[in-house]
């Protein structure tokens, strides 16, 4: 049940080099690897004991081919502590910390700190898909193929920005020190928030990136963790950033209940039936992003109040709206009245296509999924987390370990216990629009794959909407759609284009000479 609570949250609620001696299979022959001495040959984490030290440091030197030119990097794996608050180390923090090597100036040069979710989740899934400088082996859908392994990533935003990937205690190799050491201190909302400013400020002081201009990026509950870093960083570290990139975002504590959760999902819905192709022939024959819009201003026009008024809607208007959101979601009109217009997600995973013999995928529903009967509620698992972690978690184990040099025996927690988790503070959709309104160079980028039904597509721009009521903060902020679900970055073409949309975001972050921050 913890593991099923754990994938509900995750993802929702948010990734390599070669020898000199030669590319091996998992390697383009473009990139090239050296491995130099290890900075600290002690304390490093031995392969004969399952434990991890709080610091360790091991350092590579690679390339890797970005639009067409060669981009040297330093590779630095290790860990750093988590203090208390007497000082005293209680936990040590995995960390893979890219640096573009042929910088002169480094103070000028961006830097990018990157968390994905859970809460519970290792770094890497943005790491090894998305921003580093190798990706996965996969088709260019996103479908696993063998043998696993990874490749250079052409796309990477290494060429404009350093990049620390971060594993929260208890995923990746990331570990308390004791199991003696009160949970209450890493696993609850404020309490992932506070340790984890504090463990980037020990880096960006160990690695002298005070001078830097920083980003946070996070996927999924990542995105929970960022905006709440944003405001935490700003007022009790004292650091203040340029950017904040929120991938597949969560609620982030704004308030949606009753009818305007129930109808939020809508679009989701309708996306999904569009790729399915089982719309009605005039929406299907339109592209998805030229359909979409009726959707959306249905829902917010119509069925928001049709769901307020409950049972004081009338008969005929409550079938008149039970008409309508069948066209738009593939769904049958009987099946919606049954319901009183508020379908639930996991409902329409297993009814979409069970004529068809198929459930849909919750985080990319382009996934299908086969189920030991067709009658019931919801799909007997999640189709396409099984099909990632097929690619995942071997690429992650033989990359650390071949590439990087970094050696442990410890396992390397793709997902890791957190619980209990204390969700209770979430304000930190409030922190961020707080965090933007005190800074003016703070700009953020919302990136959203249509068929995500987890951390859906129009709920991520209601949460923009609301974060920023007032209207104040509408230039700062941008949001991009893609053609995918949760992760839009495993679908070749997204990688692409996803990461021009961050590459662009840094730039146009970055105050021009002289610029003073002021409203």
């Amino acid at each position: 049940m913890k593991f099923k609570l754990l994938l509900s949250v995750f993802l929702c609620a948010g990734f390599f080099v070669q020898a000199q001696q030669g590319p091996k299979k998992n390697q383009s022959k473009e990139t090239k690897t050296t491995t130099e001495v290890t900075v600290k040959e002690e304390p490093k984490p031995t392969a004969n004991e399952r434990t991890i030290k709080v610091e360790s440091t091991v350092v590579t030197s690679h390339a890797v081919n970005i639009n067409g030119k060669s981009v040297p990097y330093k590779a630095t794996t290790g860990t750093l502590p988590v203090w208390d608050e007497d000082g005293k180390p209680i936990a040590g923090l995995f960390y893979t910390y890219y640096e573009r090597s042929d910088v002169a100036n480094r103070d000028k040069r961006p830097l990018v700190i990157s968390f994905n979710g859970g809460p519970g989740s290792a770094s890497v899934w943005m790491h090894i898909a998305y921003t580093g400088p190798v990706v996965l082996n996969i088709d260019d859908e996103g479908y696993p193929v063998q043998p696993y392994g990874y490749k250079e990533n052409p796309y990477s935003i290494l060429d404009v920005a350093d990049i620390v990937y971060v594993d929260p205690v208890n995923t990746g190799y990331s570990r308390a020190t004791s199991k003696d050491i009160p949970k209450e201190k890493f696993f609850g909302v404020k309490a992932d928030i506070k340790y984890l400013a504090e463990w980037i400020n020990t880096f960006v002081t160990r690695n002298n990136r005070w001078a830097s201009p920083k980003f946070l990026i996070g996927e999924s509950y990542g995105t929970t963790r960022v905006s709440g870093l944003a405001l935490e960083l700003q007022n009790n570290q004292w650091m203040y950033l340029n950017g904040v990139v929120l991938v597949s975002p969560t609620e982030l504590g704004i308030e949606r209940g009753g009818p305007v959760n129930a109808a939020l999902r809508l679009p989701y819905f309708a996306a999904t039936a569009w790729y399915h192709k089982v719309l009605p022939t005039d929406l299907q024959s339109k592209d998805l992003t030229a359909m979409l819009p009726e959707v959306e201003t249905f829902t917010i026009n119509e069925l928001i109040p049709a769901i307020a008024q409950g049972g004081m809607l009338s008969a005929e208007k409550k079938k008149s709206i039970a008409a309508k959101m069948a066209r738009y979601s593939g769904l049958s009109e009987k099946v919606i009245m049954d319901y009183n217009l508020n379908v639930p997600t996991d409902f329409f995973w297993k009814e979409l296509m069970r004529d068809k013999g198929f459930t849909v995928g919750r985080l990319d529903s382009r996934y299908r999924g086969i189920d030991k009967m067709s009658a019931g509620e919801g799909p007997d698992y999640n189709a396409e987390l099984t099909s990632w972690l097929h690619s995942f978690t071997p690429a992650i184990n033989m990359y650390i370990r071949n590439e990087l040099n970094y050696k442990t025996d410890l396992k390397y927690n793709m997902f890791g216990s957190v619980y209990p988790w204390d969700k209770t503070g979430d304000q930190t959709g409030d922190n961020l629009r707080q965090a933007m309104a005190q800074n003016p160079f703070l700009h953020l980028l919302v990136q959203s794959g249509y068929y995500d039904g987890a951390c859906d597509y129009f709920n991520a721009k209601y949460s923009m909407w609301q974060l920023d009521a007032a209207g104040k903060l509408q230039d700062r902020m941008t949001w991009e759609g893609y053609r995918s679900g949760h992760m839009m970055y495993l679908r070749k073409d997204d990688l692409k284009t996803a990461n021009n949309h961050i590459r662009e975001f840094i730039q146009k972050a970055l105050p021009k000479a002289g610029e003073s921050a002021k409203f």
